[in-house]
């Protein structure tokens, strides 16, 4: 009888064994990540004229590239609207989603994935088109509001109405790109979504002074990349790469310092880099995995200001997005 536990035990030790190698030597057979990416949002995820992608969401993509081969270009981008991401994610068409996507309980609990870092601090807000009337979201009883389907934000909006004693008319739309269209032609008063996606769209209307940012935030959108449950060596490997991105700037490693950085003499930097620790071997990729991510995209605030801030036409304060050192939330644990 002990036996048999025993080697059943065995089995499923060496089941999970396999799953957890997985997903890595798939990729690694492949020869590119394939990465799930929105199907269009400045500064997140877009395609140029020519096929190109960039944004933050496709840098990180990137950056997973680098630290897998030392090749930012070997992604192959999937391109998904809000309400297919996550079966794209189970069904192993895609192996990681990258997708200004929020952490929530019933997406770990129920869907079979798992969240690997908060790369970008979120919140709820509306946009409107200007009107002297509204400079606040309280002030929207019995308005049309335009929401995207399967989001996080079409389950909170029912909350923030109901709790505030108001009412409301929902306007599901499948795609970002039909809620903006249906704001300007009057369709919706209102289109409600995570505040750097208002940011992001309100670049593309027609006349983007003529619409207003609500002050309010109504929840906390905490967005990052996600994978499936079933593979630890490969979660912990995309959380490891998102967490360096941040040391990095902590430690200010960039990607225009990284000859420096390898001369170091701080424990903290070496670790980083790979040069001690040895951590890049334990997790299936060279040692230097994070120096080649900031090597080939930069650290968290290249990448941030490049797409959403001072670099970008979003020009979105880092606000929550700072450093805890710097005012802001955003935290990693030490590579010791």
């Amino acid at each position: 009888m002990w036996a048999k536990a025993l080697a059943a035990l065995v089995g499923v030790g060496l089941a999970c064994g396999a799953a957890e190698a997985g997903t890595l030597d798939k990729v690694k057979a492949r020869g590119a990540v394939i990465c799930g990416v929105s199907t269009g949002l400045p500064g997140f995820s877009e395609r140029d004229a020519k096929g190109a992608w960039s944004g933050f969401d496709v840098d990180f993509c990137r950056a997973l590239a680098a630290a897998v081969f030392n090749d930012p270009s070997k992604v192959n981008y999937a391109p998904l609207v809000a309400d297919e991401r996550f079966e794209a994610l189970k069904s192993g068409k895609i192996d990681v989603l990258s997708r200004n996507s929020t952490w929530t309980i019933e997406r770990e609990a129920t869907l079979g994935l798992l969240f690997t870092a908060i790369l970008y601090h979120d919140g709820q807000g509306f946009l409107v088109l200007r009107h002297p009337n509204i400079t606040s979201a309280l002030e929207l009883d019995k308005a049309k509001v335009c929401v995207q389907k399967g989001t996080t934000t079409e389950l909170n909006l029912p909350d923030y109405f109901k709790y505030n004693n108001m009412t409301y008319e929902a306007h599901v739309v499948p795609t970002v790109e039909e809620a903006m269209k249906d704001l300007e032609d009057g369709t919706c008063d209102v289109f409600t979504a995570d505040q750097s996606a208002l940011y992001a769209e309100r670049t593309e209307l027609a006349k983007p002074a003529d619409a207003i940012i609500l002050p309010d935030v109504i929840s906390k959108e905490p967005l990052g990349p996600a994978v499936r449950n079933d593979d630890v060596n490969w979660f912990n490997l995309v959380k490891w790469v998102a967490f360096g991105l941040i040391d990095a700037e902590e430690l200010g490693v960039t990607s225009e310092n990284t000859d420096k950085a390898l001369a170091s003499t701080k424990p903290e930097v070496r670790r980083l880099i790979g040069v001690e620790g040895g951590f890049g071997k334990a997790l299936g990729v060279d040692d230097a995995f994070v120096l080649h991510a900031v090597k080939a995209v930069g650290n968290y605030d290249e990448i941030f200001q490049r797409n959403l801030g001072t670099g970008s036409k979003l020009r979105i304060p880092r606000g929550l997005n700072q450093l805890w050192s710097a005012g802001g939330v955003l935290y990693a644990p030490p590579m010791r």
